[in-house]
């Protein structure tokens, strides 16, 4: 029987052991703010959803017990952590390190990073994220001194973890804003030098080798995010030169045209894994995006909403996310999910007021023979 790997992108905000999120979230419960507090816009457009769990703590150990056990329960068998790195030291980490990694039952799910390396700027702070323009609070680009303290915190934090995610062995770590990577480290040359300083790390901690995986950006990319540095992202000719072992996507907005129907996105959706197959020597992981309507984040109503994405809507597109891994079967059989707790872009896994335990049974009924 074939073993699918579920991994969904953990957005690890719900907290508020993190001093720094006070600038945004005054309230001292990370991003639940934002939620709890969405109110009606001028056009009388209003989000309304609501978490089942309630606004709990996600830094809390026995949250995360509670969590580990649903998302397993429903074929989600993998945790992608959101990980930043702003003025010279990590942000954000007490969902993992508090919640996640201190959970009794923390072995029934893996884990890996995404390096979410791109700028901050206002767009957490409900108050001032209409007009975030220019602003920049923290940059997501590092000179090579302190990509070597990322390297060795990832590798001694992380990558010694029992129950982080592998590929043939190599822990999996993701990098999220390609572009930005390059031009703090100065160029391309000096990326190839750096990634062959991860390798050769990551080798002395005793594994054969890292799977450095890139967040694809298509050559059409647009910004809706509000937070993305660089909006073309890696090439293949970037992919090639950087020697990177597999890519995948981070949303739908990122790569297709949003506002309309969820089947009609996922006919696009189609075409650009068609794409990727053609323009790309190196795998490429499913990705799958549970919607997209970032308008708690902001006071003014923002275009731009994926529509009709209901738990069937998904089930659809995990089906076909198993049958393109099917037609590839020279490769680990890894979807990769947006995701499991996006609240403020919509795009989430965890049961809510409208759909219930929808999305979740929608993986399990694709998966659950897997």
């Amino acid at each position: 029987m074939k073993k699918y790997d579920i991994a969904a992108y953990v957005w690890p905000a719900y907290t508020g052991k993190e001093n720094r999120t006070r600038m945004f979230w005054s309230e001292g419960i990370g991003e639940w703010q934002t939620v709890k507090n969405s109110a009606p816009k001028e056009n009388g457009y209003h989000w309304t959803r609501q978490p089942l769990w309630g606004y709990r703590d996600e830094a809390d150990p026995e949250v995360m017990e509670q969590q580990i056990d649903e998302a397993t329960k429903h074929g989600v068998n993998v945790f992608i952590y959101d990980w930043y790195w702003y003025d010279g030291r990590p942000f954000l980490e007490n969902c993992l390190n508090d919640g996640f990694l201190k959970a009794k039952n923390r072995d029934k799910m893996k884990f890996y990073l995404m390096w979410a390396n791109h700028d901050a700027n206002n767009c957490w702070n409900l108050d001032l994220s209409d007009d975030f323009g220019g602003t920049v609070i923290w940059k997501g680009a590092v000179s090579r001194a302190e990509l070597e303290n990322v390297v060795h915190r990832v590798i001694n934090n992380y990558f010694l973890q029992p129950n982080y995610y592998t590929i043939d062995g190599c822990p999996v770590f993701m990098i999220y804003d390609v572009n930005n990577l390059i031009k703090g480290l100065g160029g391309i040359e000096n990326t190839v030098e750096a990634i062959a300083y991860f390798r050769e790390q990551t080798k002395l901690a005793g594994f054969p080798d890292l799977h450095l995986q890139f967040t694809l950006w298509s050559e059409g990319a647009v910004n809706l995010s509000g937070f993305d540095s660089n909006m073309v992202g890696s090439t293949k000719d970037i992919v090639r030169l950087l020697g990177a072992d597999s890519v995948t996507q981070y949303q739908f907005v990122h790569f297709v045209k949003i506002d309309r129907d969820y089947n009609e996105i996922l006919e696009s959706v189609a075409k650009e894994w068609k794409r990727i197959d053609a323009d790309y020597d190196i795998p490429y992981f499913p990705h799958i995006s549970c919607g997209w309507d970032n308008n708690p984040r902001f006071k003014k109503f923002r275009p731009g909403i994926i529509k009709n994405n209901t738990p069937e809507a998904i089930e659809k597109a995990m089906r076909m996310a198993k049958e393109y891994l099917d037609a590839h079967p020279d490769r680990t059989p890894l979807v990769v999910v947006n995701s499991w707790n996006e609240w403020t872009e919509t795009s989430y896994l965890q049961p809510d007021n409208l759909y219930g335990y929808g999305y979740l049974e929608a993986i399990k009924k694709v998966f659950s023979d897997s």
